[in-house]
């Protein structure tokens, strides 16, 4: 291999591309995006085939059957398989059984996460001596928003001003969590942007 190859501006140069490629986006859609775009796509479909291929059915099918002997993996197994029914008009609807699977063991787990995880911890939060600052605009947060949330009576008079409160403490969590997602973008554009300039093009390294 030529020795001019070796610098980090030639080997680096197809991720470069990519990178810029997206980055044209900004300007207008252009072809070269749509390549890129589709480049992307068709490696991360290929990926994540071999990766099912390998972790789903090989390790969790294929390997606990033949060498374990373990019969009960043909249970998830054969549920599986019946998802690719819709592909064929007549047996269609067995696709609604491993859906089904899904969507109840999906909704219960989901259920004990959230009340465990959520719901029991800010209640436990909430319960607060009112000695500080602090421990009085939790509260007030919580109590405010759960009223705005109260649509058994109309937010007139006493309850709508509480409502209005409440609104405020969400607008303050929306607006943290939004900032919150700038910064994890704009992170990953300095990435990018450190990439091609001191990474690539050695540019104040």
């Amino acid at each position: 291999m030529p020795a001019f190859l070796s610098h980090p501006f030639f080997y680096l140069l197809p991720t470069a591309f990519f990178t810029i490629a997206i980055f044209s986006f900004l300007y207008k859609d252009n072809p070269i995006f749509k390549f890129a775009e589709h480049v992307f796509a068709g490696l991360s479909a290929g990926y994540y085939t071999g990766l099912i291929y390998q972790s789903v059915i090989k390790q969790q099918v294929w390997i606990p059957l033949t060498q374990d002997g373990r019969i009960m993996v043909l249970i998830p197994a054969i549920l599986g398989l019946m998802m690719f029914a819709r592909f064929f008009p007549r047996i269609g609807w067995l696709t609604r059984i491993p859906l089904a699977f899904v969507i109840g063991s999906t909704a219960g787990i989901m259920f004990i996460q959230q009340l465990h995880g959520l719901i029991l911890p800010q209640v436990s939060r909430t319960i607060l001596p009112l000695n500080s600052v602090h421990n009085v605009i939790i509260i007030l947060g919580v109590l405010t928003t759960l009223i705005y949330f109260y649509f058994s009576k109309p937010h007139k008079g006493p309850l709508g001003w509480v409502a209005n409160v409440g609104i405020g403490f969400i607008m303050v969590a929306f607006g943290a969590h939004f900032g919150y997602t700038v910064m994890a973008r704009v992170s990953l554009l300095i990435g990018r942007m450190q990439f091609l300039l001191v990474d690539w093009l050695k540019i104040g390294s």
